[in-house]
């Protein structure tokens, strides 16, 4: 006769197996190595990982989960954003009272500026810490050099959305700030307008250089708040979600970067 325990556990066991055809595995949880990685490789969500992983490479204190970290922010940034959308006009006449407006008229629209803007914060934080992460464990060594620059590339745009999302309130702190911002820009070397130049090149540069490019003319106005709203909203974000792309398959082909 059989123990009530062992019934509980088969029963869970079967549960379990439910579950997972139904969710997560065609054939049930696998039981062997080469099931697991069988059910990694023919899964939609699990094969963006090596089909193996170490023990050691997986473990929180080696990997900071930094990297899963940055891509949950990036995701609730991503909804959050466009929910702020709905509530948010990019004209000097309207940002700030729309801005303002969905702290008090707008349902939950406190909570859904915090979260962006906690999310944003968070971000930023976890990108540059998983970046130190892989240099000290020097996961950036071959083969995998090419992700380690599509990672920096990804850090860029990081703080290019943050540098960018700081002027769509349109108050005196994100204005003065942009404003400072810019100021750095023009003074960059060669293409800055306002920096070391090419001789010659001066009367092209008052046209096209950084700072008229990213202000869209001499100074912060309309036209900056409109193109920093075009590229907070759908430039910078479609080009980081085609670099998380490249990264997460460099991972997927390289191997997992605990393996070194």
């Amino acid at each position: 006769m059989s123990a009530p325990g062992n019934k509980t556990g088969r029963r869970a066991r079967r549960v379990l197996d439910r579950l997972a055809r139904l969710f997560l595995f065609r054939d049930g949880i696998p039981a062997s190595d080469a099931g697991r990685a069988a059910a990694v490789r023919s899964n939609f969500l699990l094969h963006l990982h090596p089909s193996r992983v170490t023990r050691r490479a997986a473990h929180p204190s080696y990997t900071w989960c930094m990297g899963g970290l940055a891509t949950l922010a990036f995701l609730i940034l991503t909804v959050t954003g466009v929910l702020l959308m709905f509530y948010y006009r990019p004209s000097p006449e309207f940002a700030y009272l729309d801005t303002a407006g969905m702290s008090e008229g707008v349902p939950f629209g406190r909570f859904l500026r915090n979260l962006h803007r906690w999310s944003a914060h968070a971000m930023v934080i976890f990108v540059w810490l998983h970046m130190l992460r892989v240099f000290l464990t020097g996961a950036y060594k071959p083969p995998r050099r090419f992700n380690w620059v599509v990672g920096v590339c990804l850090l860029v745009l990081t703080m290019l959305l943050s540098f960018t999302g700081y002027l769509l309130p349109w108050d005196q702190l994100s204005f003065w700030a942009v404003t400072v911002g810019s100021k750095m820009a023009a003074a960059a070397p060669v293409v800055g307008g306002e920096g070391p130049a090419i001789p010659g090149t001066e009367d092209v540069l008052q046209r096209f250089s950084l700072k008229v490019l990213l202000l869209g003319g001499s100074d912060v106005g309309p036209a900056a708040l409109l193109r920093f709203y075009v590229l907070h909203c759908i430039v910078l974000p479609l080009a980081c979600a085609v670099l998380m792309a490249v990264h997460f398959w460099r991972v997927r082909k390289d191997g997992f970067s605990g393996g070194l």
